[in-house]
């Protein structure tokens, strides 16, 4: 049986249609049919983070009926809403839920600098030492925004474990990335008939450096493409991952599931 981990996924009530919760969950039910074993629940502000860590309680506890998947929560501040203050996050990881196993999604967002570069680095830096500090994966979200990127990673300190979701560069940003020290997780892109780039990238990513996911409800990948994404088509994006590396589907399966587990502590 080849079963995925869909890295990165938004379930909370803002995504998912209608606002339901009992929609996330059938969501889940579908994932797990599709075997997908974990997925990873992040958050883009405050309202967001703390719904996925009432997400990860209520499946963590049985609430929401039994033979779901694994859920954990990453918590953080999405570089469009950089001009929030980040005071509730402090407070929320100073909570120690050992559900909540990463910092973001934060970063770098340039293409649509919906807040001024000069406070999307400050917001990005304090999250990066916040990672630090609490020993927390890092995920970044980066669009139009590498050599800033780069530059604000390298003057941080890359904690242990960083991933950059939803890469949309090409294979010399992701050689880079991994002289970093990052981990590269690839999206539903990979699958659009014109993201050469993104397969370029994927075939050079080492397998011990790669992850897979949805960023549902977004980026539907092929042949959904267009419908609302859930966390059930991680398993498409890894098939196509793995025709970009000419790997067998079971051997990327395998690989991203176990990059996951270390980094997000499934285990």
């Amino acid at each position: 049986m080849t079963t995925w981990v869909d890295s990165h996924c938004h379930l909370q009530e803002r995504f998912v249609a209608g606002g339901d919760v009992d929609e996330a969950v059938a969501a889940l039910r579908r994932a797990a049919a599709a075997d997908v074993g974990a997925v990873v629940c992040v958050g883009t502000d405050e309202v967001t983070s703390r719904q996925a860590v009432e997400l990860v309680a209520a499946v963590s506890a049985g609430e929401l009926g039994a033979g779901l998947p694994t859920v954990r929560a990453v918590v953080g501040l999405h570089p469009h809403e950089a001009l929030e203050p980040l005071g509730w996050l402090d407070e929320l990881l100073a909570l120690g839920h050992d559900g909540v196993v990463g910092v973001g999604e934060c970063g770098l967002d340039y293409f649509y600098e919906h807040a001024p570069k000069a406070e999307q680095r400050v917001a990005f830096s304090r999250q990066i030492a916040m990672a630090h500090d609490r020993g927390l994966a890092l995920v970044i979200h980066a669009r139009d925004a590498w050599e800033d990127l780069f530059d604000v990673l390298a003057s941080e300190g890359v904690p242990t474990e960083t991933v950059l979701h939803c890469f949309t560069g090409g294979p010399a940003e992701a050689e880079r990335c991994v002289e970093m020290g990052l981990s590269v997780s690839i999206s539903g892109i990979v699958t659009f008939k014109n993201a050469h780039d993104v397969r370029a990238a994927a075939a050079v990513v080492p397998l011990d450096r790669l992850l897979v996911e949805t960023d549902a409800p977004f980026l539907a990948p092929v042949p959904n493409r267009g419908a609302t994404n859930e966390p059930g088509w991680v398993g498409l994006v890894g098939e196509a991952v793995a025709a970009a590396q000419a790997r067998a589907v079971v051997d990327v399966a395998n690989a991203t599931t176990a990059n996951a587990t270390r980094i997000f502590r499934l285990g």
